[in-house]
């Protein structure tokens, strides 16, 4: 699955499309990074707290992004369809949110990594995942 994956980034009917979502995510999981050292080490949150909130405000900036340039083809367009869409990639990231605080949490409690380095191998693992189901289901 990663080797596919990998491989459809440079060739393939969805090449340039999956590229695009990969720079939003990469654009997005920069975002979420800043956010979550702003809310951990300036603002005195939890960790986990933080990363829920991080990662609730990158998905409303992800959806812009990727509304606007990677499924521009099937783009949202009008109020009541660019809302329901926003909601339905607010569920689909919305279940991506355990598995992301999961891996975060199992990577900084067992495994004692630093906070944003365990986000980010989080963002990583989870990326897949919310794009098969923003293809499918967001943008489907």
């Amino acid at each position: 699955m990663v080797r596919s994956f990998l491989r459809n980034l440079y060739s393939g009917p969805i090449a340039p499309q999956l590229r695009r979502f990969v720079i939003v995510g990469i654009v997005a999981a920069g975002v979420q990074m800043v956010l979550l050292w702003a809310f951990v080490d300036r603002a005195g949150l939890y960790y986990l707290l933080g990363a829920l909130i991080a990662i609730e405000l990158t998905i409303i900036l992800s959806y812009v992004l990727n509304n606007a340039w990677t499924f521009r083809a099937s783009q949202n367009t009008g109020r009541i369809e660019y809302f329901v869409g926003l909601l339905k990639t607010n569920v689909v990231r919305g279940t991506a949110i355990p598995i992301q605080l999961g891996i975060l949490f199992l990577f900084v409690e067992w495994l004692r990594t630093p906070y944003l380095l365990a986000n980010g191998i989080a963002i990583a693992l989870s990326g897949i995942y919310r794009y098969v189901l923003d293809k499918r289901w967001t943008w489907g």
